[in-house]
């Protein structure tokens, strides 16, 4: 079964992902550290599945550090360095072959480097031959994806912060589970090693 999701967001909280037809089948609740009495609680990214008479109910999918959600253009360029923000922030790619995750396959989970959300398991990325990071899937709602107006090619960004990833393709014959190749810049990752705590 194949459906395409649309993401509709609001001034409110809730975020509602729905299918084409515009039923929905997952509910997002973020909080943001306002909402929490301490500042030992972090915002979580809980999602709900409600398709016919199954429904589950998720832990932690997606998860940004506090306060990274809603930065000005001055606060990302505090943070991140030049070449992160003209990637993350400014929608740039870097050069084929550089990125630092090109040809490392360590075991873990890589995060986007502005806001720390998981985004994709080492177990699907896989070496294209393209000179960027290849995965074949991200996290459940841990990635946006817009056609670029020319209509070419499909943009992929961090769901909890928007930062640009690069370009999903399907199609090119890879022998994956899904057919699609994720083409992210390194610079947009940050690597978890699986045996840290």
């Amino acid at each position: 079964m194949s459906m395409s999701f649309n993401i509709l967001r609001t001034t409110s909280t809730p975020i509602s992902i729905c299918s084409s037809k515009t039923t929905p089948i997952f509910s997002t609740l973020l909080h943001s550290p306002s909402q929490f009495p301490s500042k030992s609680i972090t915002p979580t990214l809980v999602i709900s599945i409600h398709q016919g008479k199954r429904s589950f109910r998720g832990g932690i999918v997606a998860m940004a550090a506090p306060g990274s959600l809603n930065k000005s253009e001055e606060e990302w360029r505090a943070i991140l360095s030049p070449q992160q923000f003209r990637i993350l922030r400014q929608k740039g790619t870097e050069f084929p072959g550089t990125g630092e995750y090109d040809k490392f396959f360590g075991e873990g989970v890589y995060n986007c480097a502005g806001c720390g959300a998981p985004l994709y398991k080492s177990t699907t990325k896989f070496n294209s031959g393209c000179g960027w990071p290849a995965f074949f899937e991200g996290l459940p709602g841990a990635i946006n994806r817009t056609p670029d107006p020319d209509g070419m090619r499909t943009e992929i960004t961090c769901a909890a912060c928007g930062g640009h990833l690069g370009h999903v393709f399907k199609g090119e014959g890879f022998p994956t589970p899904t057919d699609e190749r994720h083409c992210v810049n390194s610079i947009s990752l940050k690597f978890v090693p699986a045996n840290s705590s």
